[in-house]
């Protein structure tokens, strides 16, 4: 039998993955979290084979609660399930040491086949990620983001406010703005100081 804890913020989704799940002669769900810090709290008592992990929660994210949760048992494995695909949350999750990457459209087969590989110890990814993943790995200079945009990311790196930006590149604050929203959305972060930060991180500011 293999032991799953399901992660994710909204109750409706881990009914029904219970649901999926429990369907499967082999797989019993063993606990359920809301929250990235109920999960490193939980995983610790469980100690399940697998965990689904949700990506974005409020408060510890699901990158943030592999992180915490291999730190403690590094032979832990993580399934990262999800509705994002964006490079920057594919590549956090692999960093934080995910030992797969799915999404939330995946069938009932494909969850149950993902879950039983992982228990294994094996990679599983879904399709579109895997072909993202191979993507960089053979362009390692591509970015997620556009040329302005990383010409806005460079200027904000060095302190400028968003007039600063708007008068050097020749265009209206308005515009800064939307330009750096975009960023945020492709590098999923809040904040100027964590969209440097990642940019930094992914090397796409050279």
């Amino acid at each position: 039998m293999i032991t799953i804890m399901l992660v994710d913020d909204h109750p409706v989704v881990r009914e029904g993955l219970r649901g999926m799940l429990e369907a499967e002669p082999d797989l019993s769900v063993i606990g359920e979290a809301g929250s990235g810090d109920e999960a490193v709290a939980l995983s610790r008592v469980k100690q399940p084979d697998v965990i689904l992990m949700d990506l974005r929660m409020p408060g510890l994210d699901g990158v943030g609660a592999t992180r915490k949760i291999l730190a403690d048992r590094p032979g832990q494995r993580v399934v990262v399930l999800t509705t994002y695909e964006t490079d920057a949350d594919i590549l956090r999750a692999v960093e934080a040491g995910a030992s797969g990457y799915l999404l939330k459209d995946a069938s009932r087969t494909e969850l149950a086949g993902a879950i039983r590989a992982a228990s294994r110890g094996e990679t599983v990814l879904a399709p579109s990620v895997a072909g993202k993943l191979v993507n960089r790995v053979r362009n390692p200079t591509s970015s997620p983001l556009s040329a302005r945009e990383i010409e806005v990311l460079r200027l904000v790196a060095q302190g400028d406010t968003n007039s600063d930006i708007g008068r050097a590149l020749h265009i209206s604050e308005a515009t800064v703005k939307t330009h750096l929203l975009r960023v945020f959305g492709k590098l999923d972060v809040s904040d100027r100081t964590a969209a440097v930060t990642t940019a930094m991180r992914l090397g796409l500011l050279g």
